[in-house]
């Protein structure tokens, strides 16, 4: 009960957002709960928000607004010649965070980078298996178990990852969420206490923010973090503030008891730029939204089935319906703003007649499925239930009966990775380093099946097409080969492309400093308040 009440009465005093002169809170009214604080283990972006880019840093960094990396926790790095060796040089005089749970005793050094990669790729690892079922989803739906031969400890300060193949994205990809360092320190203190699982609850990292406390559901405490080697943060205390309801997070944002909100509802938004006390920043998404079917299962094993339901969906209805014109309709598995964007690609026409007689033709009758619905807002599809009442009505148009399903949001991830999961599901991806691997070898690829790859769909020339192009640094070459794969794509249909949509954030005026993502993050390093 006392954790309770103090929880409560940290969420008062930060939602009181005027009046206070000592501390500077700064309260945002994130979307969702993280599924823990461990972001090797998980690829949501809610969870990356709550940790990676909170608490943790990685070896290389993207610059603010940019899909650019730069020097992380490496300050310095070399290639070799045959692009197989990478070796990183550790930027000295790195405090880990000092909290309640953990006082470290030495600073950052190549122990840490070395186990941070190990435990993901070494299934002997003692930290590999840490919470139970762990499949470091997206270190392998990356490729990294079978890209990454070795990462060696040169010294203390010198790190050296040796690939078997040559990779383009390498450096990108270890910029991005899962690829965060852990403290070595700490996790061994964690398993010499028997006290693992804390690890994916009580985050120690080098990052801006130091992990406070965590009320399931409700809020989540940081502090700012003294020792951080990027500088001291403007603002003392960051709050999250745990509101599924974008209609509820825009009368808190109203009232002055959040600073800043992700996905407001389309129809809100004209009201946000009217309202004096606010302002509100857009940008193109690096993103797409989708319905994955189950090609694995009768009848989404056949293509003409898959073709027949994509020509029954109207998705010009939904980018009116739930974004209210705040997005365009998706024919390819990348977003227009992407190198590589196959412009010829031609898509499904919306034809309800022809969508019927090909199910015909393919020898389906009376089919019945289940539409999966995601339980919150994200960039990609701020509507999801919509969304599915949408394509319930387009498939009941050809005879297709739909019962729409959906599970708290972690139990979502989880189950719809499930090989034998039944029907389609609705889910979508912003992209995490501005690389097309990072959405066509990692939502599509076969190393992402039964992870990432919600369609279950291993495509031999798909797949040859995507991992020939991660292994040639001639740009012009990886743009014919994703074009190809894009055409490939589009002929074996595993999944319906729904929308691209705009990146929309509103906030209050005296926010100063929020960088807006193309990657979509909600990062608070560098946030200032207004006096």
């Amino acid at each position: 009960m006392l954790k309770k009440l103090t929880f409560a009465a940290v969420l008062v005093a930060a939602t009181a957002l005027s009046g206070v002169a000592s501390a500077k809170t700064f309260v945002y009214c994130s979307e969702g709960s993280p599924e823990g604080f461990d972001p090797g283990l998980y690829t949501a972006g809610t969870t990356f928000d709550a940790s990676a880019h909170t608490v943790y840093n990685r070896l290389l960094e993207f610059k603010k607004g940019t899909t650019e990396t730069e020097p992380g926790l490496a300050e310095s790095w070399e290639i070799s010649d045959d692009g197989l060796e990478y070796t990183f040089k550790v930027r000295p005089g790195v405090k880990f965070q000092t909290t309640e749970f953990f006082t470290p005793t030495r600073e950052l050094n190549a122990d840490d980078i070395v186990f941070s990669f190990d435990r993901q790729l070494n299934k002997d690892n003692a930290w590999n298996q840490y919470v139970a079922g762990a499949a470091w989803e997206y270190s392998a739906g990356m490729g990294f178990p079978e890209l990454i031969k070795s990462v060696e400890k040169v010294d203390d300060m010198t790190v050296k990852f040796v690939l078997n193949t040559k990779e383009a994205p390498f450096l990108a990809n270890l910029a991005m969420p899962f690829a965060s360092i852990m403290s070595k320190e700490y996790t061994d203190k964690l398993e010499a206490d028997g006290k693992k699982e804390q690890l994916n609850q009580q985050p120690v990292g080098t990052g801006p923010f130091s992990f406070v406390a965590y009320q399931q559901d409700a809020v989540i405490r940081y502090k700012a973090n003294p020792d951080y080697w990027g500088g001291v943060q403007k603002i003392d205390d960051l709050v999250f503030a745990i509101t599924p309801d974008a209609s509820v997070r825009f009368q808190k944002l109203k009232a002055g008891e959040c600073h800043l909100m992700p996905f407001p509802n389309a129809a809100d938004v004209e009201a946000m730029k009217a309202d004096t006390n606010l302002k509100v920043e857009e940008q193109e998404g690096l993103n797409v939204a989708y319905l994955a079917y189950n090609t694995t299962q009768a009848p989404f094993d056949k293509v003409e089935v898959r073709k027949a339901l994509n020509m029954a969906i109207n998705k010009q209805a939904i980018v009116d319906a739930v974004f209210q014109g705040a997005a365009t309709p998706a024919k390819n598995p990348i977003p227009p703003t992407m190198w590589s964007y196959d412009e010829a690609t031609k898509d499904d026409a919306y034809d309800p007649e022809a969508a019927k007689k090909m199910l015909t033709d393919a020898g389906v009758s009376d089919l019945s499925m289940k539409v999966w619905a995601m339980p919150v807002s994200r960039p990609y599809m701020l509507n999801a239930r919509r969304a599915a009442e949408l394509i319930q009505s387009d498939f009941a148009a050809i005879g297709v009966k739909v019962e729409i399903v959906s599970y708290e949001w972690a139990e979502y991830l989880d189950r719809s990775k499930a090989k034998d999961r039944d029907g389609a599901v609705i889910l979508g991806w912003t992209g995490d380093n501005g690389d097309p691997d990072n959405f066509l070898h990692t939502l599509l690829g076969c190393d992402a099946v039964g992870g990432n790859n919600r369609a279950q769909w291993c495509n031999e020339e798909f797949n040859k097409l995507v991992l020939e192009a991660k292994t040639t640094t001639d740009q012009a070459e990886r743009v014919k080969l994703y074009e190809q794969a894009q055409q490939v794509f589009k002929r074996e249909a595993p999944w319906a492309t729904l929308d691209h949509s705009l990146s929309i954030v509103p906030m209050r005026k005296e926010v100063q400093g929020f960088v807006q993502s193309p990657l979509g993050d909600f990062a608070f390093d560098g946030v200032d308040i207004a006096e």
